[in-house]
């Protein structure tokens, strides 16, 4: 989800990506609810839990674009 978050960010400038170790940020873990991983937020009010395809995602971001 990571690598798929960056090519998405690589190839728009309007997407921008941060991977974020939650063992090592707490506070972004829980500000987050996150509780598995990998967790996907998209700009801070939709979430993916787990990995999915790369279609999905796309259309998740292109959703949360149009919001």
């Amino acid at each position: 989800m990571a690598s798929l978050a960056v090519s998405f960010a690589v190839a728009n400038p309007n997407i921008t990506a941060s991977i974020v170790e939650a063992n090592e940020y707490p506070d972004l873990a829980q500000r987050y609810n996150v509780y598995g991983v990998p967790r996907t937020v998209i700009n801070e009010t939709d979430a993916i839990e787990g990995a999915v395809p790369a279609g999905n995602l796309l259309e998740r971001v292109i959703t949360a674009g149009t919001a």
